[in-house]
């Protein structure tokens, strides 16, 4: 049963954790994206560092058919997260990646206004190109990883959660070509990821299959980029129950264009949500800088 209050109407704790939840999932579903360098596996002792801010401000979300709609009750979603992303190479054919992310969520409507700032989950990988080991140059990797619920997750239906608090396990293979001497390059991956249930709310997103895909190069000064990247996932499950009008899906174009400053490359471009499932919709705004490293 909802309530009533000032500003207009309230609804049940159970309502407005739901509410709070699909837009949570797509604010912090922010896919990995770290240029042309993804299927280079680094050398021993070689690496980089990125770090990227993504803005966005919608009070739009697709329904469970797609369709666009208003978020609830007159909501509007914020969110501004940063991720510091690594790579080192450990020996020939093998590297490390990890992810750290900060966000700052808000969510406004009807019923008030809420926020949240603080550390979000962290993840990590391990990735090897097989292909290499047999003297093959064919920029093939193979990457499995997981990521570590650190962001706070609480049951409180007035609190925005930093994470979804569950664990997830994810293997994706990865491809790339460059057209050299041209300045030009292909790469992407595909991969699947295995999400474990949230023991303390007893809810679980769905298993999810994620692809990326992109086109890039320089004219002169400017790089540019042309990036595909989406993920269907399957029935979310509340205590224990499948619920079929809750898959989650997520098509994005983003194009950028990138510029040399100091060691490392700016990247500037703008992310817009094609098609979607229980997920906001919108643009979102995305900076990255990006720099190579060798600490020994």
């Amino acid at each position: 049963m909802s309530d009533a209050g000032p500003g207009g109407p309230r609804r049940t704790p159970g309502e407005r954790r739901c509410r709070v939840l699909v837009v949570l999932a797509g604010l912090l579903a922010v896919p990995l994206d770290v240029g042309a360098h993804a299927q280079w596996v680094e050398d021993p002792g070689k690496g980089w560092l990125a770090l990227a801010a993504y803005h966005q401000d919608t009070r739009e979300r697709f329904g469970s058919s797609g369709e666009v709609r208003e978020l609830f009750a007159q909501g509007r979603a914020v969110t501004t997260s940063s991720f510091l992303t690594a790579a080192f190479g450990l020996a020939p054919g093998l590297d490390v990646w990890s992810q750290f992310s900060f966000h700052r969520l808000r969510y406004d409507d009807l019923a008030g206004d809420r926020s949240s700032t603080g550390i979000g989950d962290t993840r990590f990988w391990l990735r090897l190109a097989p292909l290499q080991w047999f003297g093959s140059e064919v920029p093939f990797a193979i990457r499995g990883g997981a990521k570590v619920p650190l962001g706070d997750f609480d049951v409180d239906a007035e609190i925005i959660p930093l994470g979804d608090g569950q664990r997830d396990w994810e293997v994706m293979a990865e491809l790339g070509y460059s057209f050299w001497p041209r300045s030009l390059y292909v790469s992407g991956w595909v991969g699947h990821r295995w999400r474990e249930e949230n023991t303390e709310s007893r809810k679980d997103f769905g298993n999810e299959v994620f692809y990326f895909l992109q086109l890039g190069g320089r004219w002169g000064p400017l790089g540019y980029k042309l990036a595909l990247d989406g993920w269907d996932g399957a029935s979310g499950v509340t205590e224990g129950i499948p619920i079929p009008s809750f898959q989650r899906e997520l098509v994005q174009l983003q194009p950028s264009l990138l510029y040399d400053v100091g060691p490392g490359q700016i990247e500037a471009g703008a992310r817009f949500a094609l098609r979607g499932r229980n997920l906001p919709a919108g643009t979102a705004l995305m900076f990255q800088y990006f720099s190579r490293w060798e600490p020994f």
